[in-house]
């Protein structure tokens, strides 16, 4: 295999971690919806997320956060400030799986999963507003990078709406009677985060036919 195959196959599995990634963030709500309400130990839907930490699927929860928590933390980006971005979001990660706010934890556990995945999903954020829309310098974006950038700007903006939405809630400053409105915000924000990883794995509008 000479060098030029080896630097595709490189690049086609990194592509390929980032989908898994992207997958798991589209997936991880419905699994975790299903999963449980197969098994019987809860009916409907939860309070949150990271509720299904005392279910039947919490080592998947935990599981699935600690996957997407290693490969943030040694993804390799393109300078200083991706390999940063990528340690927080790393090391948060799984501050949200090791440091759960259900169950009998005391108050600086809940404090610590709280932060963790605000910061989280704010790293999220950033990747995709700022950092996955970037061009290699001295190069023009081909149009479908053009329209990949709209994705990526459109998921960041729905991260960033779902998280006001959830602390406007948890302030007590919107009065939302459902008791899953945490759970559908942090779907809605998981979602973005997986559609936005897909496109950056160009499993959505990728450059090569």
């Amino acid at each position: 295999m000479d060098k030029l195959d080896k630097y595709k196959l490189h690049t086609y599995s990194y592509l390929g971690l980032r989908k898994a990634i992207g997958f798991i963030g589209v997936a991880l709500p419905v699994v975790l919806v299903v999963g449980t309400n197969i098994v019987g130990d809860v009916n409907g839907i939860g309070s949150a997320i990271s509720w299904y930490y005392v279910t039947s699927m919490g080592d998947l929860f935990v599981g699935a956060m600690c996957g997407v928590g290693l490969f943030m933390f040694f993804y390799a980006g393109y300078g200083p400030v991706d390999n940063w971005t990528g340690n927080v979001a790393g090391i948060t990660a799984l501050g949200v799986a090791l440091f759960p706010a259900a169950g009998d934890f005391p108050a600086w556990v809940r404090a610590v999963h709280l932060t963790s995945a605000t910061t989280f999903f704010l790293t999220l954020t950033f990747f995709s507003i700022y950092l996955f829309t970037k061009t290699e310098p001295g190069k023009e974006p081909t149009p479908r990078k053009i329209k990949r950038n709209r994705i990526y700007v459109a998921c960041g903006v729905v991260m960033l709406a779902a998280l006001l939405v959830i602390a406007l809630d948890m302030l007590d400053i919107l009065s939302v009677a459902s008791k899953s409105f945490v759970f559908w915000g942090e779907t809605v924000a998981l979602e973005a985060f997986g559609i936005s990883w897909l496109t950056k794995g160009e499993a959505i509008l990728p450059d090569r036919e």
